[in-house]
């Protein structure tokens, strides 16, 4: 979904919803606390005819065709309840699936992820532990006592570890880059873990696609659990990493690209650094801050750069 402008007053945004409405332009409008009224359009193909036409608007908003078009616009929407009514009939919608638990709703991909870290989190209290660790760690090669003595030998195995793509990944074992994002230590880990994943993936499901989360929790996982590895070797997991980098990705971008939809409170922002601070003087344990660093330094770089084109 894409903003493309405001309109000061409900009667105007409803007349220019309707004309975008028998124009074939799937669009809603919303207020704002400032008083105005928000035009978004749901597909960005179409921004630039959807502004052309918005423009148009605001000069002659009298036009008697977007009167004709209030006309209009019903019987389109009419049109399309009844053949959304035929299709709930043959099949059953993803939002009886995924019941809606945000402003956004439940995303597939983020159910998916959450359910998948539950799932690995029961069989960790069960005898299979150990086999899971064992297939889910990003490697099972890892710094002995005798390179953590040494500072320039335990450089050097880590370098050569992850210059090779780690023993396990060479072989073809690529999924180990990601599946230490479903191992989770304790109940609260995965806890919160899942709060944040919640509201963050489907945010940006419901404002962007499923495919863009995708996206943005294979490279964020693949990145913080590389740079955490080549910190203090194996024996991590979790989707703290993850988490940290939607958090910059979605404060950045909403911050330089209002019109994304993605915003993050000045709180919840400040919230997250003073936990990130917390965690990494070691307050709360043994935590993966290298994972959490990584993930938020690339969330707010793709943030950054992925605005530049709608500035």
């Amino acid at each position: 979904m894409r903003m493309i402008g405001h309109l000061d007053s409900g009667v105007k945004a409803r007349s220019f919803s309707d004309y975008l409405t028998v124009k074939g332009i799937e669009n809603s409008v919303e207020t704002e606390k400032d008083g105005t009224w928000a035009v978004w359009i749901h597909s960005e193909e179409e921004l630039k005819w959807a502004k052309d036409l918005l423009n148009l608007f605001q000069q002659n908003p009298a036009d008697p065709k977007y009167q004709v078009a209030a006309r209009d616009a019903e019987a389109v929407r009419e049109k399309k309840r009844k053949e959304q009514e035929a299709y709930e009939r043959r099949v059953k919608q993803r939002r009886h699936l995924f019941r809606p638990l945000t402003g956004y709703g439940f995303g597939p991909v983020t159910f998916t992820l959450i359910f998948l870290s539950v799932v690995v989190f029961v069989i960790l209290h069960t005898q299979e532990r150990m086999r899971v660790i064992t297939a889910l760690h990003i490697s099972n090669w890892d710094i002995t006592d005798a390179d953590q003595m040494s500072l320039l030998r335990g450089f050097l195995k880590r370098i050569s570890l992850i210059s090779g793509m780690l023993p396990e990944i060479r072989r073809g074992e690529v999924w180990r880059l990601f599946t230490p994002i479903f191992l989770h230590a304790s109940f609260l880990h995965i806890f919160f873990n899942m709060l944040w994943l919640r509201d963050l993936g489907s945010m940006v499901e419901g404002r962007q696609s499923s495919w863009l989360l995708v996206i943005l929790v294979a490279v964020f996982a693949a990145s913080s659990d590389l740079a955490q590895f080549f910190v203090t070797g194996g024996g991590f997991g979790g989707m703290s990493g993850v988490v940290y980098g939607l958090v910059g990705y979605i404060w950045i971008r909403g911050k330089y690209d209002p019109g994304s939809g993605l915003y993050l409170h000045p709180t919840t922002v400040a919230m997250m650094i003073i936990w990130f601070f917390v965690c990494l003087i070691g307050f709360y344990g043994a935590v993966a801050n290298t994972a959490h660093f990584v993930g938020l330094m690339m969330g707010m770089a793709w943030g950054f750069i992925s605005s530049l084109r709608h500035r």
